[in-house]
């Protein structure tokens, strides 16, 4: 085991936005009061980091230095959420009387989405970042990023074959996925283990 390689996907914490159930992709919202006392709660449960990579968007910059005060981020544009275009900051009822939106949730891995990105060109950007974050680096493998990135990297790579939308991702949480070795991982084979982080097994009182 001791050539395993693990690498461990967390979401930021819950936002102004995330409350509101607004779409959020490349516009920011900061960190409720709730879901700053949501991580700083989760901290205990991680171990220290050294290095964090980071989606560039504020709202994972703020959740990495809350959750791994000590750790040097690096921050990378290629790992931030889809961009909703138009559809930034509303909500539900605010768009369902728009036309192109309904044809989108009828169609969300293949419409567009006005202004912004659509899931295959979100998805290919999100593949070309982890193609170069795994050539270059060779420390341990962390990434604070986003309920998509998440979803888009799980379907790639998990050993469990599921679709997008059946992955669950809390604020805060994620997943640590363990290939058998760097070659199995570089090669874009899929994990041979996948766990939810943290795990809550140090939990005490």
């Amino acid at each position: 085991m001791a050539d395993t390689v693990a690498v461990t996907l967390l979401r930021h914490g819950l936002t102004m936005a995330n409350e509101r159930r607004a779409y959020l992709g490349w516009s920011d919202s900061p960190l409720s009061v709730e879901g700053e006392k949501q991580i700083l709660a989760l901290r205990r449960f991680y171990p220290l980091y050294e290095k964090i990579h980071t989606s560039d968007l504020p709202r994972c910059v703020e959740t990495a230095r809350l959750l791994f005060p000590d750790a040097a981020l690096v921050k990378n544009r290629s790992f931030r959420e889809m961009n909703f275009g138009h559809w930034e900051g509303r909500t539900y009822d605010e768009l369902k009387r728009d036309g192109k939106y309904m044809d989108w949730l009828e169609n969300p891995m293949e419409a567009m989405v006005p202004g912004g990105e659509s899931y295959p060109e979100f998805s290919e950007r999100v593949r070309n970042g982890w193609n170069e974050w795994m050539a270059d680096e060779k420390d341990r493998y962390v990434l604070m990023t986003h309920a998509g990135v998440i979803r888009d990297l799980l379907v790639r790579f998990a050993p469990l074959e599921k679709e997008f939308f059946d992955w669950s991702v809390s604020h805060g949480k994620g997943y640590e996925l363990i290939w058998e070795d760097l070659n199995s991982l570089r090669r874009g084979e899929r994990c041979t283990l996948l766990q939810a982080v943290p795990t809550m097994a140090n939990q005490t009182g």
